[in-house]
């Protein structure tokens, strides 16, 4: 029996698809989490964002980083790997990165983009993670028991 194959171009554009999020864990010299606070969500984030077309997670996250929130920081180990379902208004799933960015040493280094940021802050881990969106809950502790134990967590969908 013969089997037919799509032509390259079109098998590729025929398989699913994901949106790509990078985001970056930072902390301070008293070991609090810095999260954002967009101005167009209720929650507060990691900073990082959506990954541009042709964009590698970790190019990403370095990029958003700078222009969030001024800093030029150091791209550290991938800590947290993320699948999360489609939901809401977002039909597709997302992966989603989390990089460490090691520590402010400065924090009034920060130069807040304020066309998207209202507010950017240092919060304990356990406050961090109760600020973020349910979604992303898990990222906060996960990310912190990565950097501790030096090993990439992938957190599946629920």
């Amino acid at each position: 029996m013969s089997q037919r194959f799509l032509p390259p171009a079109e098998w590729f554009t025929s398989l699913p698809t994901v949106h790509v999020s990078a985001c970056m864990l930072l902390t301070d010299d008293a070991d609090r989490v810095l999260l954002v606070k967009p101005n167009y969500r209720p929650y507060w984030a990691l900073p990082g964002g959506m990954v541009d077309e042709g964009e590698p997670p970790q190019t990403c996250a370095v990029r958003e980083v700078a222009e969030e929130l001024g800093l030029h920081v150091r791209l550290g180990p991938l800590l947290v790997v993320n699948w999360i379902p489609p939901m809401g208004d977002r039909r597709r799933p997302m992966l989603s990165f989390i990089f460490d960015g090691g520590t402010v040493t400065d924090p009034s280094c920060i130069r807040l983009q304020s066309e998207e940021l209202d507010a950017a802050e240092f919060w304990p881990w356990n406050e961090a993670a109760t600020k973020v969106s349910a979604a992303a809950a898990a990222h906060i502790p996960a990310a912190r028991t990565a950097r501790m134990s030096q090993r990439t967590i992938f957190l599946p969908a629920e």
